[in-house]
């Protein structure tokens, strides 16, 4: 078996001795492909050649997945890429078997080769999976969906759309995606960003609706390392959800909403704007606005509008008890550009930030760059825990926790949405709770994916 220091570098070949069998679990009837290959589509505007993309089922995102809650996913996993691969399945609470990690929770599934995904989805909302091998190229050459758990109990609505917003870094003669994925600046700054941005592979994307009609937006941010700051315009709305939890009452969407890479959001919006106008989700950068979406108003749905949305029914296990005695951990980030780093641990040895650089590793939790052979902490099952995390670096970071969600506690002891992945900026202290109910080995890593690849990752067990 590999040691968690083996899992260091994402970016790292596949060694021979994780060579899979052609199939790694029995076949049943429940199971049906997802496989992985590459194609090319339009990305860029007409007059540009289509980009080359690796993408789930060939297409750009990937096919959208939608089940029922306590519903059973079986897809069987065919990796027709040049490189070795795997699936996450983002946000999901669910076996640790099955939840992606090539080096962690499973081997890379080699090219040719496959691996059999079988799972309960415990829980409504709106998730996504991914590449997990190498992800700082793979989820930026396009390998990615939309997973889409259904309540029993829809919401009154219209209609809903889901939006995966990503951006791409592309050559701007050729539109062929940038071939440098180990970039020293990304890593050591704000991670991969794109010039391109696109929602569902688009970059003009727009869809009709009508005044008063109600929609279910649900929003996934897919890029590498860019923050999408959001508001409505023609639009009014509630936030109803973060990282597919219910919050328990529906928060009207007053100002911006701030998604980092890995983070969703679900908005329940009334249309307002009129008939020949146009509506729009708005991009917030650089002191400027832009079109993330258009809603192009065709007519009208209804004399007036609804009352306010009732809130989502909850999900199983959505409290955080037990933190009055918690077990207390602490998480310091250090490193990248600009920062305080002086020496840390990499592959067992103590290298000075010289070193570091010239290793292309560039950020450390608790002075040692990436994965470690002993966890961050090790928890009995029904455990509570809280960590306290230190982002003392000048760039943000999104950390995400597989199998579990938190709750941030803030300063008056009030507990935050639960979520999955949360934004830390440079001087940040923030401190999260977690009741470590699900069994495993579970990833805690920046989804800034050049900052995971350059240092940003540690492991989490539960017994």
């Amino acid at each position: 078996m590999p040691t968690r220091r083996d899992f260091l570098m994402q970016g790292a070949a596949t060694t021979a001795a994780l060579a899979l069998p052609k199939r790694l679990y029995a076949a049943t009837s429940g199971f049906q492909t997802l496989d992985a290959r590459t194609a090319s589509v339009q990305l860029a505007p007409e007059g540009y050649p289509e980009t080359d993309i690796w993408g789930y089922g060939g297409t750009m995102p990937g096919p959208q997945l939608r089940l029922q809650q306590g519903a059973r996913l079986q897809r069987r996993f065919m990796n027709e890429l040049p490189q070795a691969s795997s699936v996450h399945w983002h946000g999901v609470r669910l076996a640790n078997a099955m939840d992606g990690v090539a080096g962690l929770t499973q081997p890379a599934v080699e090219p040719g080769q496959s691996f059999d995904y079988d799972f309960t989805a415990p829980d409504a909302g709106t998730y996504w999976y991914h590449a997990h091998n190498r992800s700082t190229e793979q989820v930026a050459r396009g390998l990615y969906g939309a997973l889409i758990v259904e309540e029993s109990e829809p919401p009154d609505l219209d209609r809903e759309e889901v939006l995966i917003l990503d951006d791409w870094l592309l050559d701007p003669e050729t539109a062929q995606i940038d071939p440098d994925f180990t970039s020293r600046h990304d890593r050591s700054h704000a991670g991969r960003r794109g010039n391109f941005i696109a929602t569902n592979g688009r970059h003009d994307l727009s869809l009709e609706v009508r005044q008063h009609e109600r929609l279910r937006l649900r929003l996934i941010n897919a890029a590498n390392a860019r923050i999408f700051v959001l508001s409505l315009q023609g639009m009014e709305g509630w936030t109803v959800a973060l990282d597919g939890m219910p919050l328990p009452r529906p928060e009207p969407l007053a100002e911006a909403l701030v998604l980092g890479p890995g983070q969703r959001a679900d908005l329940i919006v009334d249309v307002t704007a009129a008939p020949d106008e146009t509506a729009h989700l708005v991009r917030l950068e650089d002191q400027e606005a832009a079109s993330q979406v258009a809603f192009p108003v065709t007519g009208l749905a209804s004399a007036a509008r609804r009352d306010a949305p009732d809130a989502l029914p909850p999900n199983p296990g959505m409290e955080v008890t037990g933190l009055d005695d918690a077990r207390a951990v602490r998480l310091d980030m250090q490193g990248g550009a600009m920062g305080r780093l002086e020496s840390a641990i990499l592959n067992g040895e103590k290298k000075s930030f010289r070193e570091l650089v010239d290793a292309n590793q560039f950020w450390s939790f608790n002075g040692t760059i990436g994965m470690t052979d002993a966890p961050l902490v090790d928890v009995e099952k029904g455990e509570t825990v809280k960590l306290q995390i230190y982002n003392d670096t000048s760039f943000p970071h999104a950390m995400h926790l597989h199998g579990l969600h938190f709750r941030e506690i803030g300063e008056d002891g009030r507990l935050g949405p639960l979520r999955d992945t949360i934004l830390m900026f440079g001087g940040q202290t923030r401190t999260i709770g977690f009741v470590a109910d699900n069994p495993g080995d579970w990833l805690f890593h920046c989804h800034m994916l050049s900052h995971a690849a350059s240092g940003m990752m540690t492991w989490m067990k539960v017994i």
